[in-house]
């Protein structure tokens, strides 16, 4: 029996069913009646009277518990027993179906980021033993099978297979990966055996880091949260002295029935609830930060969220942010050397950087590369790098590189990014690469542009080329040939210039743009998922290089704005009305509680809308 009465439900079924028999049963005796509606009221009120008491002493004196108990036990006292049950009864009812939305929409977010495996099969001595992911260590082995969750980042070494990433970036497409590929925890393997040696250690995985962030996203909340929370402390203190006087002065003034402005007071009590504003305005932000996620967009905090609706400027990044980042080589022009030397020493000069424009001059140099022969590498970051080549002294980067080491060289008037190459002090020739536009930048910044967006451009590329992207994307303004330094002072700059209501935005791939992303008011990673940096510095990371995400976001948080705007205005207005029919005497307690359970139902539902969206044509 104990067991059934621990559940709320079933006590909530076993006092409605007490509370019909008392109120249709025709007793002779009032005192049954009495006694049935006293047990129908311990079994839905006895937790909030006990909550009363335990948070009075706690010195929590004005909350919900404090004013259902005065409210119900006045209920009682004036004779009202029917109406006292039915307020706690009904209350509990409300408070059920609250808990069940809140609970729906953790649990959405749940099975969403439900990426942490279990287990890794980690792979040594030739058996497969299974542990916890975090007793894997970095350059271990693991083994990965069809079906199972990627537990930890790592390098596949052998075999090849498709991923599932819908839960890690929001897309429905499979990733195929190979031997060499880097793959990222969370994952699902569709169709392969493959081994992977690990690179970070599980709280340092991508998958940790992701489930932190969503964790954690509650606890930075927006100012309408705030200012719920504000108006909650102020007006219920409030709205218990009014009943006071309700109760108390304004039967004396006016020599009315005490019994009458009682039950006033006690209606006022029940209604003035702030239950639909406390709690669907947090929620309003959770299914927000949830409905993005659903489509690859983490959102750091419900502040992020509010302060994104009223972006004004954004300023992008060039490389792996409005371009893909992927680099190809296409001439490569030789001055007094050959085209295979020029090509062998740029490789060797460009080897131990993953910048994606040293991975395209090593893709197309397929010979290996002999470590030993390079010596004393230095890179200038926004010039190029200097390194010592068996004998040779190289010098590989733009031409303010050439110009500081005052290197004598033909401008190269090409559109795409040059490589000028000096070898022992002697301009040796150039190395042209080319880097593809995304595929749906050109729309995006429509689409921005559209909606009253500024977009500015800033890139350490050189004019030329700079000039062509936004050409080619209608970007009217952009700064090139710009210094990481430069590219803070310039974002600094434009932050100075505009007023104190403009929320400006800095989109950058999350490698190089760390510490731009974090002087923006609100930084964006795009495709940063697996950096660090992206996820440190981003407020928000978008878990795919689409740049159409930005618009996604911005939409998401003007209409969980909304919801809140709604709920907030929807809750106040009902409220005031009814508290005023209450004090006319025209709303009884039973109307009073249907307002307040009623407006936060509404208001629940009216959250619980951001939960549904799953892609960008239903936001």
């Amino acid at each position: 029996m104990k067991k059934y009465l621990n559940d709320e439900k079933f006590r909530i079924i076993i006092s409605f069913i007490l509370f019909i028999i008392a109120l249709l049963g025709n007793f002779n005796n009032i005192l049954i009646n009495n006694i049935l509606y006293i047990i129908s009221y311990l079994l839905v009120g006895f937790e909030i009277l006990k909550n009363a008491v335990f948070n009075i002493i706690k010195g929590k004196v004005f909350d919900e518990n404090f004013l259902m108990s005065i409210a119900t036990l006045g209920a009682f006292i004036i004779g009202e027993f029917p109406e006292a049950v039915a307020v706690m009864l009904f209350y509990q009812i409300g408070e059920l179906f609250q808990d069940y939305a809140v609970d729906k929409s953790k649990k959405s977010i749940t099975e969403l980021m439900n990426l942490r495996s279990d287990y890794a099969n980690i792979y040594e001595n030739g058996k497969v033993k299974k542990v916890v992911p975090d007793k894997v260590k970095v350059g271990s082995i693991i083994v990965i099978s069809p079906g199972e969750k990627v537990p930890l980042d790592g390098i596949i070494i052998e075999g090849n297979s498709s991923l599932d990433t819908k839960s890690l970036t929001g897309e429905s497409i499979p990733r195929d990966v190979f031997c060499g590929d880097s793959i990222l925890s969370g994952c699902i393997n569709i169709n392969g055996v493959i081994k992977v040696k690990v690179t970070k250690e599980f709280g340092e995985s991508t998958v940790s880091k992701i489930l932190d962030l969503v964790e954690n996203a509650s606890n930075k909340k927006s100012n309408a949260e705030n200012f719920i929370t504000k108006f909650a402390k102020y007006y219920t203190p409030i709205v218990v002295i009014i009943a006071v006087i309700l109760g108390t002065i304004v039967p004396y003034v006016t020599n009315s029935n005490y019994s009458v402005w009682i039950y006033k007071a006690l209606s006022f009590l029940v209604v003035s609830c702030p239950c639909a504003l406390v709690i669907s305005i947090p929620l309003s932000f959770f299914g927000g930060i949830g409905g993005a996620s659903r489509i690859g967009i983490l959102i750091k905090g419900s502040n992020y969220l509010e302060k994104i609706s009223k972006v004004d400027t954004i300023l992008f990044d060039k490389t792996g942010t409005l371009t893909k980042g992927i680099f190809s080589v296409q001439k490569v022009q030789p001055i007094n050397i050959s085209k295979n030397k020029l090509l062998e020493l740029v490789a060797y000069a460009e080897n131990y950087s993953n910048h994606p424009i040293a991975i395209a001059i090593k893709n197309i140099y397929t010979k290996k590369i002999d470590d030993k022969k390079i010596k004393d590498i230095k890179e200038s970051p926004g010039f190029g790098i200097k390194a010592k080549i068996d004998k040779d002294v190289v010098l590989v980067g733009n031409e303010k590189l050439m110009k500081k080491n005052k290197i004598v060289f033909e401008r190269c008037n090409d559109n795409g990014t040059i490589l000028y190459v000096s070898v022992n002090g002697k301009y040796s020739g150039y190395i042209l690469i080319s880097d593809e536009i995304k595929a749906d930048s050109k729309k995006a910044i429509s689409d921005l542009k559209a909606s009253g967006m500024d977009i500015i451009m800033l890139t350490g590329d050189k004019e030329s080329v700079s000039s062509d992207i936004c050409k080619k994307l209608r970007i009217d303004k952009y700064y090139s040939e710009l210094l990481p330094q430069d590219k803070a002072k310039k974002v600094e700059e434009i932050l100075n210039s505009k007023n104190a209501n403009s929320i400006v935005s800095f989109v950058g791939d999350g490698i190089n743009d760390a510490p731009v992303l974090a002087l923006a008011d609100i930084g964006i990673a795009m495709g940063g998922v697996g950096s660090d940096s992206a996820i440190e510095a981003a407020d928000i990371v978008i878990m795919t290089d689409e740049v159409s995400k930005i618009v996604d976001t911005i939409k998401i948080s003007k209409k969980t704005m909304k919801i809140v705007k709604e709920n907030i205005i929807f809750s106040i207005l009902v409220k005031i009305a009814v508290l005023v029919l209450t004090v006319l005497g025209i709303s009884s307690m039973w109307q009073a509680v249907f307002a307040d359970v009623g407006v936060t139902v509404i208001a629940v539902l009216n959250s619980l809308r951001m939960l549904k969206v799953k892609n960008r044509r239903k936001i």
